[in-house]
């Protein structure tokens, strides 16, 4: 009799674009005229950075103050011409934007109001009621321009965000990305297949972040062009990625299984990767579930293996996304065996396991020194459900040891009571996690005796993973709702 029903691999739907206060456009302003009305500093910057878009800058100050009058007079800024009058409607007409530095809201009013009726978007600074586009912080590292908007919510937030991008990326990375520009064409006239032009972008990009400090050079766009060749007959058989999730928390992914979810055509995931995760991938990768619960409904691991070895040979880039680690209980084994045996090159990203993320949300040393010289890893349940018979029992009783079991819940009483007949003691302290790392996460902390029953009153969510020894005991007992980092908020 069987214990699971079988669904078939469905395509997930992608999510809906979460609302955005503020929808993020890249005017090209280059060559186009560009109004500025005010005499203040703040009309200077933003004068001066619709100059550096290539705009035809034409500043209206019947009162130009020190920061207008040197910018006028810059020698390296001549897009820019100043005006000692106040603007009118005229001026208006035809400008591709407009920007105003107003005293009062009647001011800032009539501006707005003359703009929109002349089809020209308006931005009247610290004035947002009168603005139809915002000005966010920028990141330069053009034609690579990083823009950070928070609405006019927290303009020090954004700054400060700023601040860290800049640290973060390389002003070098300006240069390559002008290379990008100028070689873009040659790619597209080099007789390269399209998924050989997407690897040498892949490779170029991997030069750029290799060589932040150096001028791009002819040669590199040789090397990485002959590379691409090289690699266009693997780009076109298509590759497998097993890709470790890790137990929920989408900053515990590392950066190798970013850059796979990045680059994939197609994603294969189970229902234990959390949706955060799966936010990092290319918004146009076909994503479609293929779950294995236990004790739910399951696809075959026939069909998961005929749909991925069947995409891979089409071309396409398949990344197998499995919660925690492939490598731990991830049947991981099967789905290598079945590319090789398909002759499809495969690969394998490894993950943060349930049990190193669990530990370290509970502070919990796995190996504690003097207390556990090794640490276990066992299923709970066989292929057919059951607890499985091959377990050695007095490996779990030995008090020198940490055992953490993966899927526990339906078989935990019974392995308890096989565990203590081989000699486990019954106040071996243990403790439940279901949901590791998630912001939902709870733990359940006993001793192995009592732990089934509060298990079963407790009810918690899956995952669950459960782990026993004396690396335990330092948890106090109850449940906990929350990881230890996110105490729960005192009540305003």
């Amino acid at each position: 009799m069987t214990l699971h029903s079988y669904r078939a691999p469905t395509e997930a739907r992608p999510p809906r674009m979460a609302n955005l206060a503020r929808l993020p456009v890249f005017l090209a302003l280059a060559g186009r005229r560009a109004i500025v009305a005010g005499n203040t500093a703040a009309a200077a910057w933003k004068a001066e950075l619709l100059s550096a878009a290539g705009a035809k800058v034409e500043v209206y100050a019947p009162e130009p103050g020190d920061e207008l009058l040197a910018l006028s007079a810059g020698g390296d800024l001549r897009s820019i011409t100043l005006h000692r009058r106040g603007w009118t409607t005229e001026d208006l007409a035809g400008a591709a934007i407009a920007v105003g530095a107003c005293d009062d809201d009647a001011q800032a009013q009539c501006l707005a109001e003359a703009a929109r009726a002349a089809g020209v978007p308006v931005n009247v600074i610290d004035k947002p009621r009168f603005c139809d586009f915002a000005f966010g912080a920028i990141v330069n590292r053009s034609p690579l321009v990083i823009g950070i908007s928070t609405d006019g919510a927290a303009p020090v937030f954004g700054q400060a965000i700023r601040a860290k991008l800049e640290a973060l990326i390389p002003r070098g990375f300006a240069r390559w990305a002008e290379a990008a520009r100028l070689w873009r064409s040659d790619v597209q006239s080099s007789g390269l297949s399209f998924n050989a032009r997407r690897r040498f972008w892949q490779l170029f990009t991997e030069r750029a972040a290799a060589n932040p400090g150096r001028e791009p050079q002819p040669s590199d766009f040789d090397r990485i062009l002959a590379d691409a060749k090289v690699d266009a007959p693997r780009a076109e058989r298509g590759t497998v990625t097993l890709v470790g999730a890790g137990p929920g928390d989408p900053e515990l992914l590392t950066l190798r299984a970013v850059r796979a979810l990045q680059s994939a055509d197609v994603i294969l995931f189970d229902d234990l990767v959390s949706p955060e995760v799966l936010e990092f991938s290319r918004r146009e990768a076909k994503k479609m579930l293929v779950g294995k619960t236990g004790h739910g409904p399951s696809c075959k691991q026939s069909a998961i293996n005929h749909l991925m070895i069947g995409l891979a040979k089409s071309g396409r880039r398949v990344v197998r996304l499995k919660g925690g680690d492939p490598m731990i209980f991830g049947r991981a084994g099967e789905e290598i065996a079945a590319c090789r045996r398909a002759r499809i090159a495969v690969e394998v990203v490894p993950g943060i396991t349930a049990a190193q993320g669990a530990a370290s949300r509970l502070g919990v040393s796995l190996t504690q020194r003097g207390i556990a010289r090794r640490v276990q890893f066992i299923t709970g349940h066989g292929a057919d459900g059951a607890l499985p018979d091959d377990i050695d029992w007095r490996s779990l009783a030995e008090p020198s040891v940490t055992t953490v079991i993966y899927m526990p819940v339906k078989t935990l009483r019974a392995l308890v009571g096989r565990a203590c007949e081989a000699g486990l003691d019954p106040a071996t302290p243990a403790v439940a996690v279901a949901r590791a790392t998630r912001p939902d996460q709870a733990c359940l902390v006993g001793t192995v005796a009592d732990l089934p029953d509060r298990l079963d009153a407790a009810a918690l969510p899956g995952p669950v993973t459960v782990m026993i020894g004396r690396a335990c005991e330092s948890l106090p007992a109850g449940l906990t709702q929350r990881p230890p980092e996110h105490p729960a908020q005192p009540a305003a």
